[in-house]
């Protein structure tokens, strides 16, 4: 722990001012609190790396765990008015044995814009995890580590100060090209910041700002389409680029899609069947999936199957409900199928077709209603 501790502070100072010169820059500043029996303040928030690591290694195991006495204590060390972020680390290898429940002390902090993370190792009477999700600031995944193993605890240290001293990124700008074998058909509004398309086959992202307070991700997913005549595993992405103040890189994978094209026969002469359909009272943000069937009717009215469709509609954004317009649906309809009883192959025979469309909802805010159990007791 406390080579771990020594880590920490090692990676904060050189993070503060890009410099190992035995200070803690850029105004922060690091604070030591043990705790026992009770709380003690070994360090307060100052700069020195070697007082820092002489309280650390002037600490001593023993007593009692009395959790709610070093989250007072530590939550005293910071100045309400300093614009600094506040960040707590909790380490602890027990349960509370000691002292008031941790709990709202932990809860009050946290509502006072401190982060808390907590490190726990599996001691001689455990560690309760559950116990320090509670205690940290959400989510648990980024903000709570457990080991049973000691020798991790430099390692899990050395990782968080690496996330802490992060500053995030702001003012992020993604630009991507897709493939000329694709184009762009639709975005969809992106879980942060804001996403258009600049032609048919690239688009921008821009987020203002992203982990910067806290552990963050973000969501942006858009619909291409094939276009090109050949088949084969083909990569999506000509290129995306990353930028932001910052200066961060970031890597991003490079998905390939299957194109299956079968084999393509030459056939008879035919004529090109083009439908329009409107799609009625669609709501906003809802994509809807359309099927369309096209049957060919002889005289005795028998239908004959000559093709079938099925197309996502992208959601509109409009304020309200709305009909949607679908336009240039088309079959091609060879001449040799031809069952309504003229010259065999003859271009200008009148033909009878039939149209069904089936459209429902893909997205829906659809839940169960809250069910209400009555007991009778005599």
């Amino acid at each position: 722990m406390k080579a771990g501790a020594k880590t920490f502070i090692d990676i904060i100072e050189e993070a503060t001012d890009g410099v190992k010169n035995g200070q803690i820059g850029s105004g922060s500043r690091i604070g030591i609190v043990s705790f026992a029996d009770t709380a003690t303040v070994n360090a307060p928030l100052i700069t020195s790396v070697d007082t820092l690591k002489d309280a650390v290694d002037s600490l001593t195991a023993g007593g009692s765990t009395n959790h709610a006495d070093a989250f007072t204590k530590a939550a005293e060390l910071f100045d309400p008015a300093s614009s600094n972020a506040r960040v707590m680390v909790m380490f602890t290898d027990g349960n509370t044995t000691a002292g008031a429940p941790p709990a709202p002390v932990a809860a009050a902090a946290r509502a006072q814009g401190i982060i808390i993370y907590c490190i726990g190792l599996v001691g001689s009477d455990g560690v309760d995890v559950d116990t320090l999700n509670e205690w940290a600031t959400d989510p648990d995944a980024s903000h709570v580590a457990i080991t049973p193993d000691a020798a991790d605890l430099e390692a899990l240290f050395a990782q968080l100060a690496a996330n802490i001293s992060k500053p995030g990124a702001t003012d992020i700008v993604i630009n991507e090209t897709v493939m000329p074998d694709f184009v762009i058909t639709s975005i969809m509004p992106p879980t942060k910041g804001s996403a258009a398309m600049l032609g048919t086959q690239s688009l921008r992202w821009s987020i203002p700002q992203l982990g910067v307070t806290a552990s963050e991700s973000a969501v942006l997913e858009f619909f291409i389409r094939h276009v090109a005549q050949t088949s084969g595993t083909k990569p999506v992405n000509e290129s995306i680029t990353y930028s932001d103040t910052e200066g961060n890189t970031v890597s991003f994978p490079a998905p390939t899609v299957a194109v299956d094209l079968g084999d393509t026969y030459l056939e008879s002469q035919g004529r090109i069947l083009q439908l329009n359909t409107t799609i009625k009272h669609v709501c906003p943000g809802k994509r809807v999936a359309l099927a369309v069937i096209l049957t060919e009717v002889d005289a005795h009215g028998t239908e004959y199957q000559r093709g079938m469709k099925a197309m996502t509609i992208p959601a509109h954004h409009e304020p309200s409900c709305r009909d949607v317009e679908v336009k240039c649906i088309q079959f091609v309809v060879p001449e040799d199928l031809d069952v309504s009883g003229g010259p065999a192959g003859a271009m200008c025979n009148p033909r009878y077709f039939k149209v069904r469309l089936i459209a429902h909802n893909i997205d829906t805010d659809y839940r169960c209603c809250d069910s209400v159990v009555t007991l009778s007791m005599e």
